[in-house]
């Protein structure tokens, strides 16, 4: 049989699809990038926006008619959460919720396999991990918690094993869930000698028994990073890489009460970015603001955009709000009008825009460690450890077979370009 594979969403639904694909080619069959070429499609579907649900829904209808007879599963968030909707879909035979592999085989008419830890991510030279799944709290915007249930952390010695694997073809490897932070807090030590597992704990633990890879964590809350994962990255940049995706939603505090964010403050998000990026340097920081939450008014715009310009964003995603079934927030009013959602987004993406060609700039001569990725005629793109994308010469000498080299930056116009160096050099 061949298969379509397709993603929509985060990094927990991408690696989610590759342990189908690495499933479906254990069982015997054959994954495809062309529709045409396709007798199944397996869609793994996010819930995050109305505009996700939106789009997968009209990919699904585009497949039925370009590929006619053709059968689609669709899997994961929205799939959880579907009431038939998704099950009416043209050409839909099978709906999985969540991230279950051998329910989606199965579903295929398939026989499922142990094929054991991932061992790769498929046309890339990065790969994710996730470490954990679900989430305690309830946001009131969020229907992904509807969808995954409750924190389940991954054994850390099956994590290490994956990661091994993993770390034979790649040369970063990003720890991913829905809400790593909380990692290890539903483990209950053996013992009571024994320390609960933490996620600095864990990323230490795979830098000391996974050697050469980058480690990366994706998406967590300021206020979850530990004092042992900011010294590993402060001392071990090239092991553990000094960025991450710290959501803030609001910089208002009246706003994030509303939102069900009662871990933090606009204060204790600053106070803790701060902290940070007077141990690591360089830094990269990301950050999810929403645009337009029930009740969001001028003046609890203008306390975002004050956080933001205040803090070492490098990037920015500005969503507006999206009303999901089955969560509190559309209870709470009706969001602000739609020219004024557009006009809070645009100030908040310029803002980003600025400050990201300002973190640029200031990285201008400096040395990164750069994770190659795909070419572009005769340069070759690049991620540093703070991810800034780079491109490099393809041709270079310190680039020819190289998955990660060291790189001496500097500006071309807008865009950071980098000569690569050698080790010598860099010593």
């Amino acid at each position: 049989m061949r298969v379509l594979l397709h993603t929509f969403g985060c990094k927990a639904n991408q690696y989610d699809t590759e342990v189908v694909r690495q499933q479906l080619e254990a069982s015997g069959c054959t994954v495809v990038d062309d529709a045409a070429d396709a007798d199944a499609a397996v869609v793994n579907s996010c819930t995050v926006t109305h505009v996700g649900e939106s789009k997968m829904r009209g990919y699904v209808r585009r497949l039925a008619r370009e590929r006619p007879g053709i059968r689609t599963v669709v899997m994961g968030c929205a799939a959880a959460l579907d009431t038939g909707r998704i099950a009416a879909l043209p050409s839909v035979t099978s709906v999985v919720g969540g991230s279950d592999a051998d329910a989606v085989v199965r579903a295929l008419g398939m026989t499922p396999s142990l094929p054991g830890p991932l061992g790769s991510f498929r046309g890339s030279s990065r790969a994710w991990l996730k470490v954990q799944d679900g989430c305690d709290e309830h946001c009131t915007f969020c229907a992904t918690t509807l969808a995954r249930g409750d924190n389940r952390s991954v054994d850390p010695e099956v994590i290490v094993a994956e990661a091994r694997a993993l770390a034979e073809r790649h040369a970063e490897i990003v720890l991913t869930g829905v809400h790593i932070g909380t990692y290890g807090e539903d483990r209950i030590p053996e013992t009571g000698d024994r320390r609960p597992m933490t996620l600095g704990t864990l990323a230490r633990l795979l830098v000391e028994r996974v050697p050469v890879v980058r480690f990366r964590l994706s998406s967590v809350e300021a206020t979850e990073l530990c004092d042992d994962l900011l010294r590993l990255m402060a001392e071990q940049p090239g092991r553990l890489a000094p960025h991450f995706h710290a959501p803030l939603q609001s910089g208002s505090d009246r706003v994030l009460r509303r939102m069900g964010r009662h871990w933090y403050t606009a204060d204790s998000y600053r106070r803790r970015i701060e902290a940070i990026a007077e141990q690591v340097q360089p830094f990269g920081l990301g950050a999810d603001v929403i645009v337009g939450f029930p009740g969001e008014t001028d003046a609890d715009h203008h306390d975002t955009v004050a956080l933001v310009e205040a803090l070492p964003f490098t990037s920015l995603h500005v969503f507006p709000y999206s009303p999901r079934d089955g969560t509190a927030a559309p209870r709470l009013g009706a969001p602000p009008p739609a020219d004024v959602v557009r006009e809070r987004g645009a100030e908040l993406r310029a803002l980003a825009a600025r400050k990201a060609a300002a973190h640029r700039a200031a990285r201008a001569g400096g040395l990164a460690d750069c994770v190659l990725e795909g070419r572009q005629g005769g340069m070759r793109d690049a991620l540093t450890g703070d991810y800034m994308a780079v491109q490099l010469p393809a041709e270079a000498p310190w680039v020819l077979g190289h998955s990660r080299v060291t790189a001496r930056l500097a500006m071309d116009g807008a865009r950071l370009v980098g000569e690569p160096v050698s080790l010598e050099a860099v010593a």
